[in-house]
């Protein structure tokens, strides 16, 4: 898994130089893998602009803007909040695209509404663009996070290569 997403690193990094684009991110559940493999590839600060971990609900509202009346109405494992968490890191940090990953990493935190795994993906970037992807996963809890990030990068090499 580890060299797939090296891969695909690799791939996102040639796409956002080949386009003099950049990237951030914004991760919940993730705490920073998202990042962490985009920076794996040699050269990567000339795409990647930086990333926040905002793990608390406090972190998504002072840090990225995210609204409390959308954390009370939706939970912070939601479509609205990833959407929120995206458009909040695309502001911070002025790039081009913004990853943002929020969900029920496991094993415990999970209900009937929100099981374990359930993961919204989103991505902010040019010309309004703004996607969530709602997935659950089935693994452990290191086995959701690989899965959450490898989405996250492949939603991000798709919008790239539109």
């Amino acid at each position: 898994m580890a060299r797939d997403l090296l891969a695909l690193s690799q791939r996102i990094g040639a796409a956002l130089i080949e386009r003099d684009a950049t990237v951030c991110a914004a991760e919940s559940c993730t705490g920073g893998l998202i990042l962490s493999t985009l920076t794996d590839c040699a050269g990567s600060s000339a795409y990647v602009e930086g990333g926040v971990v905002s793990y608390s609900n406090e972190a998504k509202m002072r840090i990225l803007g995210v609204r409390e009346e959308t954390l009370i109405a939706n939970g912070a494992v939601s479509k609205a909040v990833a959407a929120e968490m995206a458009q909040g890191a695309l502001a911070l940090y002025g790039a081009d695209y913004a990853l943002s990953v929020t969900g029920v990493a496991g094993p415990g935190g999970g209900s009937a509404e929100k099981p374990v795994g359930l993961t919204y993906i989103g991505l902010a970037g040019p010309d309004g663009l703004l996607q969530v992807a709602r997935q659950v996963w089935d693994g452990d809890r290191i086995g959701n996070k690989t899965a959450s990030v490898e989405a996250a990068l492949e939603m991000l090499l798709t919008a790239l290569d539109a």
